[in-house]
C-alpha cells in the first residue's frame, strides 16, 4: 500500500492545483464541466490532465478551463443543451445519465458484470466501445473515451452485510435507472433522484439514509461522516463517458481535431492507471478517519450476487444479448495484472 500511495501521489504532483487561472487574450476559451472535485478524484485529475497537455500543444490558439463541483451545470438535460449550443465543450458524466442517447450504456448498470475495475478497463479498451459511440453520434454527441473511477459500494446509517439489511430506509440515486430501481426494491429500499451536489447534505439531514459510490467519491465529499458504515459490495463499476459534440469538432481542421482527440487517448491511458490506486487511499482515509469498512465473506458476498441475479437476466435483453455477452466474455478472460 505504501509503495503504492507513493506512486499515485508522486503522479499527482505533476499536475499543480489551478492549471488553469485565465486564458490568454486571442485564446478560444474551451469550457470542460465536471461536478467532482479536481484535485484527489480520479475524474478531477483526468480533466486537469487533459486541459494542461491540450493548453500546452495548442498554447495561443485554444485554452480549456476546466470547471468542478457543479460549479457550472449537473450532469443532466441543461449540461447536453449547453454543450450543443456551443457553451461547454467537453463532459464526463457517469454512464448511466446517457442512456437516453445510447440505451448499451445502461451495460454499466448491470449488477456484478465485472470483477473489478481492471477488468472492466479490458473492456472498454476493446472495440466494444464503437457500439456505443455510434449511437451517441445520432444526438450530435462524440464519445472520445472512458476515464476509470473504481467499483461502487453501498453505505448507510446502519451497517449491511446482506441486501435486506437496509430494508425501510431511503436511498439517493444519480439516475431514474430501472436497474438500479430493481435492485434496490429487492433490498426493500426506496430510491430517491439527487444530484451529486445534495448528496452530503441530503444525508446529513435525514432525506435519504444510504447511497453507492466508489470510495474516492465516499471519501472526497465526506460521505461516510453521515453512515454507520460502507460495505464493500463492488456491486458496479463507476467510470465516466468522456465526451464532446460533432459540431465542435466538424469546426477545427483534420490536424487540430486530432490533436484533441490523441492527446484525450493518451491522457486517458495514463490517467486510468492511477484511478485504482486512488480508490485504495480514498478506503484507507475512510478507515483512518473513523470510518467503517464491512469486508464481506464469501458467502455474503455470494448472498448479494444471488439476490441480483434475476435483475441480470431480466434487462440483459433491453440492452442487447450479444453486446453483454461480450462483456461478460472479456470479464471472463481478463488478467489484468499479467
Amino acid at each position: 500500500m505504501k509503495f503504492l500511495q507513493t506512486l499515485t501521489l508522486a503522479a499527482l504532483a505533476a499536475f499543480p492545483a489551478q492549471l488553469i487561472a485565465q486564458c490568454d487574450q486571442g485564446e478560444q476559451k474551451l469550457i470542460f464541466s465536471i461536478i467532482t472535485s479536481l484535485q484527489g478524484h480520479p475524474k478531477g485529475e483526468a480533466a486537469l490532465a487533459y486541459a494542461d497537455a491540450i493548453n500546452t500543444q495548442l498554447d495561443g490558439r485554444y485554452c480549456i478551463e476546466v470547471v468542478g463541483n457543479s460549479e457550472l451545470y449537473a450532469d443532466d438535460e441543461k449540461l447536453w443543451q449547453a454543450m450543443l449550443d456551443g457553451e461547454v465543450h467537453f463532459a464526463a458524466p457517469s454512464p448511466t445519465k446517457m442512456t437516453q442517447f445510447a440505451n448499451k450504456l445502461a451495460l454499466f448498470d448491470l449488477p456484478f458484470l465485472f470483477d473489478g475495475p481492471l477488468h472492466a478497463l479490458e473492456f472498454l479498451s476493446s472495440d466494444a466501445t464503437e457500439e456505443i459511440y455510434e449511437q451517441l453520434e445520432d444526438d450530435g454527441f462524440y464519445g472520445m473515451t472512458f476515464w476509470s473511477n473504481g467499483m461502487r459500494h453501498f453505505s448507510a446509517t446502519r451497517p449491511m452485510r446482506l441486501p435486506r439489511d437496509a430494508d425501510g430506509l431511503t436511498f439517493r440515486v444519480q439516475s431514474s435507472s430501472p436497474i438500479m430501481a430493481a435492485m434496490l426494491e429487492t433490498m426493500g429500499v426506496t430510491p430517491r433522484k439527487m444530484a451529486f451536489a445534495d448528496v452530503l447534505g441530503g444525508l446529513q439531514s435525514g432525506e435519504v439514509q444510504g447511497q453507492e459510490n466508489t470510495f474516492s467519491n465516499i471519501d472526497s465529499k465526506g460521505f461516510y461522516t453521515a453512515q454507520a458504515a460502507t460495505t464493500e459490495t463492488s456491486h458496479h463499476y463507476l467510470g465516466y463517458l468522456v465526451f464532446t459534440t460533432t459540431s465542435f469538432l466538424d469546426s477545427l481542421d483534420p490536424e487540430t481535431r486530432n490533436i484533441f482527440i490523441d492527446t484525450m487517448k493518451l491522457v486517458s491511458h495514463e490517467r486510468n492507471r492511477f484511478a485504482f490506486e486512488l480508490n485504495q487511499i480514498s478506503r484507507q482515509n475512510i478507515i483512518e478517519d473513523d470510518g467503517i469498512v464491512i469486508s464481506l465473506t464469501d458467502e455474503e458476498r455470494q448472498a448479494w450476487r444471488d439476490a441480483f441475479e434475476p435483475i441480470f437476466d431480466e434487462f440483459k435483453p433491453a440492452i442487447g444479448e450479444s453486446f453483454v455477452d461480450r462483456a461478460l466474455e472479456i470479464n471472463a478472460n481478463a488478467n489484468p495484472f499479467d
